[in-house]
């Protein structure tokens, strides 16, 4: 093929250019508007960061101080790679998580993956919504349950009266939300050159406690809402469209698309939770501040380290996130539970359409906020959510692997051998640190003193 010649049969370099960038764009149309073409990825990211993960990051930064910075370049791949393949699976095959382990498991293994799920979820919308009064009040000065009632009802409106295609639309302007945490970092004196060492070879004991908090790190960051969350919105967004299995022509620009989307979003997520942990390890750390009982009270903790402003930008970050967090836990259940059982779903439906999916939306946050009037440490439930979504994930992985290697469900879309076996080392590194932790809470005594009546 000739070149194109310009003026005084020189070649015209510019055209020439200009035909490599059209073809570029045609072949990856996301490109043309790279921020604009981020979508379920990035709210899947900011979500992530949700309440109950502001908690568990606070509480490994004031506990363990730097010690733990380390797992947030090690989550990244783990996590991106995660939710990359729950999004094509979604696109591929144009059916949520739940909907594809329907067509390969049986029901018993469905059935009890969707019920850990949701039970996980209600704690973790009811540890959130608690957050995020408390947050308010310490803001606002109003009283903490009647915020906690006007936020859940607000999320429920949005739910229901908006619009899928215009709600998202609001969730990526609360993105900006995550910014507050670090512009904490401004106004406090943070040892760069200690941080990076930390984060590069870090010096920590690991211990039952340890483990329980890596756990609960992962578990917060690779959150088993999530995979329900994304492979479900990459439907919505399909709008009619055929799935990708269907129309193999749109594949190359599609898991373009979702291959940027999800990796960017889970950069802007996990870049956040390392600054969660670093700030707290600065400020709260050094005080002998190792143990907070709420989100808020983290916020709260910062006044005399950092001063009231770090305290209200910590505090403002919470309610942000939480307004993303908790649609995004109620509506992966409710995807979750409408796909497992054939039920009519979707945010983009009127309510009368699909009333079983707004009512389990409904039902799930109404019992988030019955469960936290009951007497149970805010911090610790947030903590322990997280550790329990770490251990359910694993079983949940485990099926998406299968799911994803199958030509019977992917086509000819088999992910890559990569995404594959990072998918597999975020299981077995959840799967090792659930084990340190229930071996650690198991009381020996009882064990030794069992290993002794059977020897008798």
């Amino acid at each position: 093929m000739s070149r194109p010649l310009g003026e005084n049969g020189l070649y015209d370099r510019g055209k020439s250019d200009g035909r490599r960038r059209d073809r570029l764009f045609e072949r990856h149309p996301w490109l043309r508007h790279p921020l604009s073409s981020l979508g379920p990825g990035l709210i899947t990211g900011v979500a992530d960061d949700d309440p109950s993960g502001i908690a568990t990051y606070s509480q490994a930064g004031a506990a363990f101080g730097f010690g733990l910075l380390w797992t947030m370049p090690l989550a990244y791949p783990l996590m991106s790679a995660v939710q990359e393949l729950t999004a094509r699976l979604g696109r591929v095959t144009g059916m949520g998580l739940a909907a594809n382990i329907r067509r390969v498991f049986p029901p018993l293994v469905l059935q009890a993956l969707v019920l850990l799920l949701l039970m996980a979820n209600i704690f973790n919308i009811a540890a959130d919504v608690a957050a995020m009064g408390e947050a308010a009040e310490l803001v606002l000065g109003f009283n903490r349950h009647l915020m906690t009632v006007l936020f859940v009802t607000a999320t429920l409106l949005l739910q229901v009266l908006v619009p899928y295609h215009r709600y998202v639309f609001y969730l990526k302007w609360l993105t900006f939300s995550l910014l507050a945490y670090v512009a904490v970092l401004f106004v406090v004196h943070v040892d760069w050159g200690m941080a990076v060492r930390e984060t590069l070879l870090p010096h920590f004991s690991f211990d039952g406690t340890a483990a329980m908090m890596i756990v609960g790190i992962f578990g917060t960051t690779i959150s088993p809402y999530l995979f329900f969350w994304q492979a479900s919105e990459e439907v919505e967004d399909m709008r009619g469209r055929p799935a990708l299995v269907d129309a193999p022509g749109e594949a190359r620009a599609e898991l373009a698309r979702i291959r940027w989307d999800t990796w960017s979003g889970m950069l802007y997520s996990d870049a956040t939770s390392y600054f969660i942990i670093l700030a707290t390890a600065v400020t709260l750390h050094p005080a002998g501040i190792t143990q907070i009982d709420t989100a808020a009270e983290a916020a709260s903790a910062l006044r005399p380290l950092a001063g009231p402003f770090a305290e209200t930008v910590f505090a403002l970050g919470i309610l942000g996130v939480g307004m993303i967090g908790v649609p995004v836990l109620a509506g992966s259940g409710g995807y979750a539970l409408c796909e497992a059982m054939g039920w009519t779903w979707g945010l983009e439906r009127q309510a009368g359409d699909a009333r079983a999916f707004y009512g389990v939306i409904a039902i799930s946050v109404l019992l988030a906020v019955i469960l936290q009037y009951l007497p149970i440490n805010p911090m610790h439930a947030l903590v322990w959510s997280a550790v329990a979504n770490g251990m359910v994930a694993v079983p949940l992985l485990v099926a998406l692997v299968v799911l994803v290697t199958r030509k019977s469900v992917m086509g000819d879309f088999i992910p890559s051998r990569t995404l594959i076996w990072l998918t597999i080392a975020a299981a077995v590194v959840m799967g090792i640190a659930s084990i340190a932790t229930i071996i650690d809470a198991v009381p020996w005594n009882l064990v030794s003193s069992a290993a002794h009546w059977r020897h008798q």
